[in-house]
């Protein structure tokens, strides 16, 4: 009795978590840069997913953003051509603002150059003053369409810097019609409604070429979280480093002891005293 009244103490004391005497511990802050290319072609504004495909994106990111306040966000905008909306920047103000803001009136919609942006976020790298290829990554969202050229090039160029691209492909397989004012976009080819359906060859090359992932964004599939949680391992730079004195947690010799006492209560031999 005495035996099992001292272990379960001690099991009591170890849930409890007692903490004696103080350890020093070390804190790294990384960080990574990151740029959000996204495409503003007129496509983008398909809605086989609600309420469009271009809104559902710019929902996503706001959410996205969010788990990265460490980390340098830029934004990259494209159809044809590429233009920087936002440098790299540790403000999540001004990133949210940005991405409140995107509509595909920002930029000419003659096709799409999904090469372009590529391009133009591997140009920042590399006259940015950190050089840590490691801590650099693109998050390229797409439908896929792709009527550019000289992608290989820029595919090999980020590769040779161990810069990642993790596409999103966003749409549907079967598609929808473009919305454009009080109509529709017309295929000048057939003269008929045109259909907008989502292409992900292209985005799983670019991934694939470069080392990254492609993950997919439609009604019924939302891979925004696995991206997020990919995007989490990444290597960073180490921005900072300190150390902070923290309490040192002792609960486990207490929890050996008590299953030490546990076990020897239960290879001891029990007598029963009989009157």
């Amino acid at each position: 009795m005495v035996l099992r009244s001292l272990y379960f103490a001690l099991f009591l004391i170890a849930l409890a978590g007692p903490s004696i005497g103080n350890a020093m511990k070390e804190i790294k802050q990384e960080g990574k840069d990151i740029f959000l290319a996204i495409d503003l072609s007129r496509s983008m504004n398909a809605e086989d997913i609600n309420p469009s495909r271009l809104q559902r994106v710019k929902f996503e990111l706001k959410n996205l953003v969010k788990n990265f306040s460490s980390d340098r966000l830029g934004i990259i905008i494209f159809s044809s051509e590429a233009f920087i909306q936002c440098p790299l920047t540790f403000d999540q103000n001004v990133i949210q603002l940005h991405l409140d803001g995107l509509n595909s009136g920002l930029v000419p919609n003659s096709g799409t150059d999904i090469g372009a942006p590529l391009k133009l976020a591997f140009s920042k790298f590399q006259t940015d003053e950190s050089q840590e290829p490691k801590s650099k990554a693109i998050i390229l969202i797409s439908d896929g369409e792709d009527f550019g050229d000289g992608l290989e090039e820029t595919l090999n160029e980020l590769n040779s810097k161990g810069i990642k691209v993790f596409s999103m492909g966003v749409g549907t397989a079967n598609g929808s019609t473009i919305p454009r004012g009080s109509g529709v976009v017309i295929d000048q080819t057939t003269n008929r409604p045109a259909i907008s359906r989502l292409t992900s060859d292209n985005l799983k090359k670019i991934a694939n070429d470069t080392g990254g992932d492609y993950f997919e964004l439609s009604g019924e599939q939302n891979d925004i979280p696995h991206l997020i949680d990919t995007i989490s391992k990444l290597e960073g730079t180490v921005m900072a480093s300190r150390t902070v004195e923290a309490s040192s947690n002792k609960y486990f010799y207490f929890l050996l002891a008590a299953l030490l006492l546990a076990v020897i209560d239960a290879i001891l031999p029990v007598k029963t005293l009989s009157f």
